[in-house]
């Protein structure tokens, strides 16, 4: 990567060198002109990185250059380059004092010397890298050929062709345009029937009909899918070792699903980076968080876990800092970086941000590595939200007032009371531990949830305060949950569990089991097993999957002292791994007779044993009564039923997840997993803006630092990937450097106005962060619609049309080349579920698939 960097920035000299030749009195520009040649051969003895700097001289900076020497003098002087060490010794023709040194292969020509010791008579200005300062809208500037710019886009393309003496070239025909067009948009070649039609059409807006057309097709979003995947290293298998396979098309599907309705890129890049952690977080903002899933999962016997989960979260951080800040951060993994102001601790404090996702770096042995999740498809998400919708209504019907069932519902309350139903509390834990390494993380509902590494011999620790000033039993619900591969209660594929032994105190003093029922437990292994005191028999479930189950331990009543906890101890041995219970809730009772059976759930003999009841309480113990007691419940639960299937229907899906308690991150020396350095928090380099103030120190926070509108980088990096994606070359060409080491823009105040336009739009309709509207803004202009014919004079001056005075002409990319054969040979589907699609009237399958 380095050395191709290198190379590029040599290219990118030479060009700067004969631009300068043909203008001797232009003004000299730091980051055009002399940064280039400073980090191309200086930078790396005498650059940013401060272990590998030489003679402690530093001209990455203004203040390090013209610094005092350990020989007395200065090595810049600014204004008096006969004065300058830097200018002498890069005239030497002494090899043991010219710079660069011999041994580094580097030699500056003739030309770059004299641009660099006219710089130092001009004073020696520095500036801080163009990438590095946030973009500012430039005004639109003034051309002779007004009528020619079509956007905003032309102001800025057509002045620098005037400025080179180039003329832009015509449009292109019409049957270029369109099959320019449609792949450009949606990856497949016109249909003779859109070609015909579009050359009929007399209308003068004819072209940008075609383009709404291609913008609202749904092979729009697969077209944009494309690159999006490659850049999230999307795979189908792990890549590693037996290279199992994995289903990440749900996460793919939510990419294609956020391009076709056109989510803004602020939420499309939060959502992938930290949907998980979004108040309230849907299914589908969960699936989005998936992007950093897609790295490759090792479970090979002999690997060392430690290594790989290491490389899992290198993986992260270098594909963030690729993707969204356009930055090569890989290096500082190791060291500070060379050439760029990132130092080794600063990608470690990045590292921290992703350091704390539950799983133990050998995964994935059965498909899709924990953390996962059920993901229903969008027709089934459809579903069930319209089954939410009939649920609510239905209960809300129950609610209404009725002088009749409010005086039955009384006389239930009686009833229910006088025959001393069970109210179970549940525990508040505070304190949760787990001896193989497993993640316990408390729910909303109070139960605690495992995930993460599978031991054979494995124990649960839980810890809470006592609220009840006695107790008499201990009750451990074991309960479903769609993120594992079973469905639950246990974490194997078929959901079942065994309970070796269960051990509870209450501060220092240990609690003696008298009794053990269960709700259900299987014939070889009955809860008894639990509190047997042996370690070869235990509590099972199975074949109950997928169903909550319960066990009741019951002992002598004991009267907790104030300030004194709880401690409950669950303890799995098994033959086989993964027989741990993966969700659980503990609740406690003070009833005389804590095996009894009562159908009541506990919330609600908590609200029949509560005196003074708020208006919550009332209005939940009515909805209940109507619809669970009053005969109201059926079509609901048959309801509830059809969405539960729903629910559990469906692939599973990558995820991230939080651990209930981050991990410590440090330095690692030389990137090594196990030398460890410093202990560093989580953070953003120095040289950028800080987080917003309203930002978490977390996944959500960094997401919302790299879209604040005051970030200098990601902006600029996303609308150049796109333009690169129209025009085959970015306006910055090196897409993934925007650095020191990256080639400088092609059209600086052009970049800037887009990536300012992306943000915070001019344009009459545009919407902030819309992809789509920025595409429309490219694909419109005059200079897309330019032919691509190469003359002489472009091939002499432009070679690679980086100044557009032609349209764009690039390979295809290997999906389009696949889909023109099969077009060409008649075998191609363009069809989505068998939907016919006409010219330039969308689907209403279309229409449906934009407004999702």
């Amino acid at each position: 990567m380095q050395r191709q960097s290198l190379l590029i920035a040599a290219l990118l000299f030479t060009c700067t060198s004969a631009s300068f030749a043909q203008d001797k009195k232009s003004a000299i520009n730091f980051d055009r002109d002399i940064r280039p040649i400073l980090s191309n051969n200086c930078y790396v003895c005498h650059g940013f990185d401060e272990g590998q700097r030489k003679a402690k001289l530093r001209l990455d900076t203004r203040d390090g250059a013209i610094a005092k020497l350990r020989s007395g003098g200065h090595a810049i002087v600014p204004g008096k380059a006969d004065a300058s060490e830097f200018v002498r010794r890069i005239f030497s023709d002494d090899e043991n004092e010219r710079m660069p040194p011999t041994k580094s292969n580097k030699k500056l020509t003739t030309e770059q010397k004299d641009l660099l010791k006219r710089w130092i008579n001009e004073g020696a200005p520095y500036a801080q890298h163009w990438a590095f300062v946030a973009p500012k809208r430039p005004m639109l500037p003034a051309v002779k050929r007004g009528d020619w710019a079509r956007t905003p886009i032309d102001r800025f393309i057509l002045a620098r062709l005037e400025k080179e003496g180039l003329q832009p070239s015509p449009e292109a025909e019409r049957t270029t345009l369109i099959r320019r067009l449609a792949f450009d948009l949606t990856g497949l070649p016109p249909t003779v029937s859109e070609i015909d039609a579009f050359l009929k059409d007399a209308r003068p807006d004819a072209y940008e009909r075609l383009v709404e057309r291609y913008l609202s097709s749904p092979h729009y979003g697969e077209r944009l899918a494309v690159d999006w995947l490659d850049a999230a290293r999307y795979a189908d298998t792990h890549g590693y070792h037996i290279d199992a396979g994995r289903d990440m098309s749900r996460w793919r599907e939510w990419v294609i699903d956020s391009f076709n309705r056109d989510l803004p890129f602020d939420r499309f890049t939060i959502e992938q980076l930290a949907g998980d952690l979004l108040p309230n977080a849907t299914i589908e903002q969960k699936i989005a968080s998936g992007f950093n899933r897609n790295h490759m999962i090792n479970f090979e016997g002999g690997a060392i876990p430690e290594e790989y989960l290491n490389n899992y979260i290198v993986d992260r951080v270098n594909t963030t800092a690729t993707v969204w800040l356009g930055l090569t951060m890989t290096c500082s993994q190791c060291h500070d970086h060379k050439y760029d102001p990132i130092t080794q601790r600063e990608y470690y404090q990045l590292y921290a941000y992703f350091n704390n996702i539950p799983e133990n770096g050998l995964d994935g042995s059965r498909g899709n590595a924990a953390p996962l999740i059920k993901a229903p498809s969008r027709k089934q998400l459809d579903a069930i939200a319209d089954l939410e919708i009939r649920i609510k209504s239905l209960e809300a019907k129950l609610l209404d007032a009725s002088p009749m069932l409010d005086a039955e519902q009384a006389a239930w309350e009686k009833s229910a009371l006088q025959s001393g139903a069970i109210a179970w509390k549940t525990l508040d834990v505070s304190e949760m531990k787990s001896a193989g390494g497993a993640t316990l993380k408390k729910q909303a509902d109070g139960s605690i949830l495992a995930s993460g590494v599978n031991p054979a011999t494995e124990t649960y620790n839980v810890r809470a305060a006592m609220s009840l000033p006695k107790l008499t039993a201990i009750r451990v619900e074991a309960l479903p949950d769609a993120s594992f591969a079973g469905n639950g209660p246990g974490r194997s594929v078929n959901g079942n569990f065994v309970m070796t032994n269960i051990a509870a105190t209450i501060g220092t003093s240990k609690i003696a089991f008298t009794k053990a029922s269960a709700s259900f437990e299987q014939k070889d292994f009955p809860v008894r097993n639990a509190i047997d005191a042996s370690s070869a028999s235990g509590w099972g479930i199975h074949p109950n999957m997928g169903k909550p189950s319960e066990a009741v331990f019951s002992f002598a009543p004991l009267q907790p002292k104030d300030g004194e906890a709880l401690t409950v101890r669950f303890e799995f041995k098994s033959p086989h791994g993964q027989h741990q219970v993966g969700r659980f809730r503990v609740s406690v009772t003070d009833a005389p007779n804590p095996h009894g059976k009562s159908s009541i759930p506990a919330n609600i003999v908590a609200i029949l044993q509560t005196k003074n009841r708020s208006d919550a309480q009332k209005q939940e113990l009515a909805r209940y009564y109507r619809s669970d007691i009053a005969g109201g419940s059926k079509e609901i639960a048959a309801l509830r039923a059809e969405k539960a299937k729903l629910e559990s229907q469906g692939a599973t899906t990558m995820v991230m997840q939080e651990l209930a308690k981050p991990r410590d991150t440090f330095m690692l020396m030389r990137g090594e997993y196990n030398k460890k350095g410093a202990r560093v928090s989580a953070g953003v380099p120095a040289f950028l803006p800080a987080l917003p103030k309203d930002a978490p120190n977390n996944r959500l926070g960094l997401a919302k630092w790299l879209t604040d509108p005051s970030h200098p980088l990601m902006s600029r990096v996303i609308v150049n990937r796109y333009w690169q994606l129209i025009f085959g070359t970015g306006i910055v060409k090196t897409v993934e450097d925007f650095g020191s080491q990256g080639e400088a823009p092609s059209h600086p105040e052009l970049l800037d106005w887009l990536a300012v336009e992306f943000m915070q739009p001019t344009t009459d309709g545009a919407k902030a962060w819309s992809v789509r509207d920025l595409l429309r803004l490219i694909v419109t202009s005059s200079a897309y619609r330019q032919s691509s014919v190469v003359t002489k004079q472009h091939l002499a001056r432009d070679p690679e049309n980086r100044l557009l005075a032609r349209g764009p002409r690039f390979r295809l990319q290997a999906e389009f080349i696949r889909d023109q054969a099969l077009a060409v040979s008649g075998l191609l589907n363009r069809d989505i579920g068998g939907a016919s699609v006409s010219p330039y009237q969308p689907s209403g399958l279309w229409q449906e698939l934009a407004a999702r």
